[in-house]
């Protein structure tokens, strides 16, 4: 018996599920159900807060994409995505869809293709959080409880970090509630957090990134950028479109010279955007010094499923051969991080990708002007180590220096290895290009004279040759970008 002092839930009018053969109508429709469910939210949100709390629970749910095969497919051995592994039922729920159309016509068409089956596309029993649906209104804001006459969740749901996590991408066997296997790596609302926390962290709407992300842990990579992008904005050859900075502010074409202003109070994670159409261009991640910001930037940018994110920064030559300005091309990682022992061991290996690695060589290469001994002499390809101790040579020198050795490691920085192995968890083609600005364990530390000429003529050359490398990646078709490395025993159909 239903319990009289439990307000009626309200949901918009029900709607039975439609199948589909075709990639693009199942998107608009998923495109309608999700503008009807946060249409609703947002109205009744309004109401509420001007009239005070309702009669009524207001509940709108995510739109799905659901699956059924009784077959194998007939799957490309070559393609790592595409096709689930098995027969059986299958499901994604999906949010903003306008801000993926792209991707999901192309993995909805590749499903279809691989299978022959339709796909339902209709509501999911996930309910829409009402902080999630007020993103990207800038006239509705979610006040904190204790601001409206009522508390949020007695009237709408909110946020569950229960049901918000990393369970399918870790493969720790996520099924839903009906038994369900899933087609994406991600859940709707993992998807809306990661969403949230991006404009947060970097000052951009998610729609601005790019799908070849490069980061870096020095603001003077950032400087360099915007004047590269400039000038490709200058060039109409280049295919460049638009630099977006923090707050969204936009260069283009027609003006390239304009001001990019500063906010007062700049984001944690400084990001821009050199836009191309399809979001084939280039974004610059900030993310600061340590393996936590690292983790925290890919964590969310992961959800956007770029093609390629590739690390360009600073780091301490471990090897007397070395010089101040040499570059690094890792193609392993010794990982002292932490920040990812409990998502991704460490006992499992860190493969390079050999596309991103002749991608990254030939850059060199192409910006240096250099090629066979003369190239091995500025570029040591090796072991990186990532710590998650800034300080660690003031520590005692024989456990750390001893464990450097036996790794064969040739650098050290904070983040790299976090990258690479957050884009082996999330299924992103990684890499790392560094370049050598101190050694400290031969006396040559990062003191300010040294540091300013190593920037002055290195930084610009070393940022040049992450875009070159990007360039040359993008030309590659997709289905050999995202290799097999990736994917393990059993994968979600969706890259």
């Amino acid at each position: 018996m239903t319990d009289p002092r439990l307000i009626p839930v309200c949901s918009p009018d029900d709607t039975d599920p439609k199948s589909f053969t075709d990639a693009a109508e199942a998107v608009a429709e998923l495109q309608r159900l999700y503008e009807q469910a946060i249409d609703y939210l947002r109205s009744n949100f309004a109401q509420a807060v001007e009239e005070g709390r309702p009669e009524c629970r207001y509940r709108a749910f995510y739109p799905e994409v659901r699956f059924f095969t009784a077959t194998f497919g007939r799957t490309d051995s070559r393609l790592s995505f595409g096709h689930v592994a098995e027969p059986g039922y299958y499901a994604a729920t999906i949010t903003r869809p306008d801000l993926f159309a792209g991707y999901l016509t192309q993995q909805i068409g590749l499903l279809l293709k691989s299978h022959d089956e339709p796909v339902t596309v209709g509501w999911s029993r996930t309910p829409i959080p009402i902080h999630f649906a007020m993103l990207g209104d800038s006239d509705l804001t979610v006040p904190q409880d204790g601001v409206l006459p009522f508390l949020m969740r007695d009237v709408f749901d909110v946020p569950d970090l229960e049901t918000t996590n990393d369970d399918i991408v870790n493969g720790t066997g996520f099924t839903f509630e009906d038994g369900s296997r899933a087609l994406a790596p991600f859940t709707a609302q993992r998807v809306d957090y990661s969403l949230a926390r991006l404009a947060h962290y970097t000052a951009t709407d998610p729609a601005h990134f790019q799908n070849h992300v490069l980061f870096t842990n020095y603001q003077f990579y950032i400087d360099e950028f915007i004047a590269y992008a400039r000038d490709a904005l200058r060039d109409p050859d280049s295919g460049y479109e638009a630099l977006v900075g923090p707050l969204n502010q936009m260069v283009t074409s027609a003006n390239p010279d304009a001001p990019i202003t500063e906010p007062a109070k700049m984001p944690q994670m400084p990001t821009y955007h050199l836009t191309r159409k399809d979001n084939q261009g280039i974004s610059l991640v900030n993310i600061g010094v340590g393996p936590s910001n690292a983790k925290t930037a890919t964590d969310h940018i992961a959800v956007l499923r770029p093609h390629v994110w590739l690390m360009v920064g600073h780091c301490a030559g471990l090897r007397n051969s070395q010089s101040l300005g040499d570059f690094v091309l890792a193609h392993a990682y010794l990982r002292e991080d932490h920040v990812l022992d409990d998502d991704l061991p460490v006992w499992v290996p860190i493969p390079a990708l050999a596309e991103v690695q002749v991608s990254l060589e030939q850059a060199v290469a192409e910006v240096t002007a250099l090629e066979g001994y003369e190239l091995k002499r500025i570029m040591r390809t090796g072991t990186v180590a990532t710590i998650d101790n800034r300080n660690w040579e003031l520590r005692e020198q024989a456990g750390p220096v001893q464990r450097l050795s036996q790794s064969r490691a040739i650098a050290l920085d904070m983040e790299s290895a976090t990258i690479a192995a957050n884009g082996f968890r999330f299924r992103v083609p990684y890499g790392t290009l560094l370049c050598v600005s101190d050694k400290p364990l031969h006396g040559e530390l990062k003191l300010p004279g040294m540091a300013s000429e190593f920037y002055k003529t290195q930084v610009a050359r070393h940022l040049l040759i992450g875009v070159r490398a990007m360039e040359r990646l993008r030309d590659m078709p997709l289905e050999r970008l995202h290799s097999r490395k990736l994917r393990s025993f059993e994968e979600t159909a969706f890259l």
